[in-house]
């Protein structure tokens, strides 16, 4: 939130995960690999293709069988285009590898009436595949690109997805969630309760462990 461009991001970043973050791109754009972006009803059926090959293909190479239908996908772009963002990494002149991203404006309430452009923007990074391999091309489609157009569309803020330590080092901090539960046994739910306790405990050590790692600089520019 609040930066001019994707450098005015990076100097708020350490020099060590600058440099790392500037040689990641590096290696890619290195690859001749470049990216191209459609939102909403500008991505094509074409695409949405592609990106089930990626997406499906991610989850064989992985032993699992996708859980998302090619139908769920195109449901999807005929009921809300406007919420998805597709990324497509090119080269040669052909598409090797795509990152779908989840895009979400909440509703602020203005002269009695809600306006839907004038809430919080959030991305969320949800799904990538590629069919070839290239060195640090994971992160540059699923962090950086995506990063980058928050930045220039004025997103507040995007998600990175959930776990992976290694997000940190792409100034992708941890964040606590939260989710409700009832459960009508009483013996049941106080055993439940009583280890939500316990372990909320240590998820608390362990986010403030995290924070002592932050990529930020303490003396942000």
């Amino acid at each position: 939130t609040g930066y001019s461009d994707f450098d005015t991001f990076l100097a708020t970043l350490n020099q060590d995960k600058r440099k790392k973050i500037r040689q990641e791109r590096r290696k890619v754009a290195d690859a001749g690999v470049t990216f191209r972006h459609a939102q909403g009803r500008a991505i094509t059926p074409a695409d949405w293709d592609f990106f089930y090959r990626c997406y499906e293909r991610t989850y064989l190479e992985h032993g699992n069988a996708p859980y998302l239908t090619r139908d769920f996908f195109q449901r999807m772009a005929d009921t809300l285009p406007e919420a998805w963002l597709l990324f497509t990494a090119e080269r040669g002149g052909r598409p090797i590898a795509t990152s779908l991203i989840a895009l979400h404006t909440s509703a602020a309430r203005a002269a009695g009436q809600f306006d839907s452009n004038a809430g919080e923007k959030v991305a969320y990074g949800r799904y990538w595949g590629a069919l070839e391999r290239v060195d640090c091309l994971h992160f540059e489609a699923c962090y950086y690109q995506p990063l980058q157009w928050c930045i220039a569309q004025g997103y507040d803020r995007f998600e990175g997805g959930a776990q992976g330590e290694h997000k940190m080092a792409r100034a992708l901090m941890p964040v606590r969630t939260t989710s409700a539960h009832w459960l009508a046994h009483p013996a049941f739910a106080d055993a439940v309760q009583r280890f939500l306790e316990r372990e909320g405990e240590g998820i608390d050590h362990y986010v403030d462990h995290l924070a002592q790692r932050s990529p930020f600089r303490q003396d942000k520019p």
